[in-house]
């Protein structure tokens, strides 16, 4: 018998026993670690994988793959009786109207430890972002490296790191997507082993105050290894520990709080190199002259003062996100607009060895400018540096080594780079207030003093004959101080064309917006010719 299409018309069972089947799956995925892992994880103030997820993505945007990847128990006749989903999830989302890619633990399975999870739903997810050119946000709570002691029992061998039945594809990724993508990394729980290296591999990381710690190894092994002292996992790898040894970009008090700062964070970059940043609506007047500036550089050179105060009234109002606050400290970072153009801040901070380069004040320049340079963000340069860190202490941290470095990431950038100049340029260091070798934006405020060296100290070794020779020897230091100070106006550099322009620091905005517009058509999108490293 034929209906009206001429088709045999047959009994149609359809598919209904496997879609039970799949909703089932999903629901026991869904479930995660059960009702009391679940408890546990909010009882000690954490939210669940999928929970974070909901709460940092555009709702209703995420879709995972791999969801009824896991474990599933049979009878015997081969029906499932019980699944225990794999404890990495991973999908892609919209974050603000655009794709990206999110990947985390699931501590409620076995407490993230990767003897629960599959290796390739980490690879796929970085293969994924790499290849799809989005950014990639990894929530990381668990070891997520090669298993916990036990794998040896279950597998019945021992697993040689980067061997043959490993995944070596994921470390290749992890290092790899930082020259491609934007890659964010949220510690938000206890993280050890290659969980710590997955949020270290990033451009930016975040850390829970009281609800995350970061270690190689944590307390119970590094106890059994010979640790004269206990100690607990804050004491181990807290947010202090990690965040001023520079492991971890920031810190913040909650969950919701990470969340922010990674949308914001991602809100200044492009999805991938093969673009660039988008511009945002500003109501800030460019023409803004900020009467602060004007007053803000005391004449006492040994007096400090607030960058920071700078920065907000510099660039777009409520525009400049800190990064790496508590490392480095006499140099900050971080990311800002001008008349709505994402910039990359470097800037000096006297409050911290008066603003002078120390050995890891030089590392926290390298990572930012190779930040900027990966991702064609313009840098403008807030400049008080009297020259290297000296001293004992510097030698033996080999800050010229680190120094040099700084010096070769900056000159190796072809991002546009304007550079103004608060106060010092002194030294080695301060050569490095520019890129060598082209063309930079460089304005310099009334307040500014430069030169090889300091007189402090230098007028004692360029002229000790002279001062020796004299009957008041002080008297003497102060007469050619005082000569050399007035030769040291840098109304002179000016004369000589040493310096471009010195301006009013209340025309500081007007002209930053100006580099802004003109560095705008000049971004070049595409990969440059070396990636950034952790």
């Amino acid at each position: 018998m034929a209906n009206d299409d001429g088709i045999s018309a047959r009994p149609q069972s359809g598919w209904q026993p496997e879609l039970d089947e799949l909703h089932l799956r999903e629901k026991l995925a869904h479930e995660m670690g059960g009702a009391d892992k679940v408890a546990r994880q909010h009882a000690g103030g954490r939210l669940t994988i999928r929970e974070r997820i909901d709460r940092l993505v555009d709702p209703g945007t995420f879709r995972e793959i791999g969801a009824i990847a896991g474990r599933g128990t049979y009878d015997s006749k081969g029906r499932l009786t019980d699944f225990t989903p794999t404890n990495r999830l991973t999908g892609r989302a919209m974050l603000d109207g655009r794709p990206v890619v999110v990947s985390g633990d699931d501590f409620t399975v076995r407490g993230g430890s990767a003897d629960a999870t599959i290796p390739n739903k980490t690879t796929i997810a970085e293969r994924m972002a790499a290849e799809l050119r989005i950014p990639i946000i990894r929530f990381i709570e668990g070891s997520g490296g090669g298993g916990s002691v036990k794998t040896i029992e279950t597998k019945g061998y021992t697993n040689l790191p980067g061997g043959l039945d490993g995944n070596s594809d994921r470390y290749k990724l992890l290092a790899a997507n930082l020259g491609l993508i934007p890659v964010v990394a949220l510690g938000l729980g206890s993280v050890a082993g290659l969980g710590a290296a997955q949020v270290s591999a990033s451009h930016y990381s975040v850390m829970t105050k009281t609800t995350s710690a970061m270690f190689v190894a944590g307390p119970p092994v590094v106890a059994r290894i010979g640790s004269k002292k206990s100690l607990d996992k804050q004491a181990l790898g807290g947010w202090q520990i990690q965040c001023e040894a520079g492991a971890v970009d920031d810190a913040v008090d909650t969950e919701d709080q990470a969340f922010e700062r990674a949308r914001l964070f991602l809100s200044y970059l492009p999805s991938s190199v093969y673009s660039v940043a988008a511009r945002q609506p500003c109501s800030d007047p460019t023409d803004r002259r900020d009467e602060r500036l004007f007053t803000i550089v005391p004449r006492d050179k040994n007096q400090p003062y607030k960058m920071r105060t700078v920065c907000d009234a510099v660039f777009d109002q409520g525009s400049f996100m800190e990064i790496g606050r508590h490392f480095g400290r006499p140099v900050i970072t971080g990311l800002a607009r001008l008349d709505g153009l994402p910039v990359a801040v470097l800037a000096s901070d006297p409050f911290h060895a008066m603003g002078a380069w120390t050995a890891d004040a030089c590392e926290k320049v390298i990572r930012f400018v190779d930040l900027a340079e990966t991702f064609h963000t313009p840098v403008v340069y807030l400049c008080d540096c009297p020259g290297f860190m000296i001293g004992l202490e510097a030698e033996k941290r080999a800050t010229i080594r680190y120094g040099v470095r700084a010096m070769a990431a900056i000159n190796q950038t072809t991002v546009p780079w304007c550079t103004i100049i608060t106060r010092n340029v002194y030294g080695v260091a301060g050569a490095a207030h520019v890129p060598a070798g082209r063309f930079s934006t460089r304005y310099a405020w009334l307040s500014s003093s430069w030169g090889s060296l300091p007189l402090e100290g230098g007028v004692e070794a360029a002229y000790r004959a002279e001062i020796d020779a004299a009957e008041d020897k002080p008297a003497k230091m102060a007469e050619i101080s005082e000569r050399l100070e007035a030769l040291k106006s840098p109304f002179r550099s000016a004369e000589a064309f040493g310096i471009e322009e010195i301006i009013d620091p209340r025309e500081t905005r007007p002209l930053l917006c100006d580099f802004a517009r003109l560095a705008e058509p000049i971004r070049t999108p595409g990969p440059r010719a070396f990636s950034m490293r952790p």
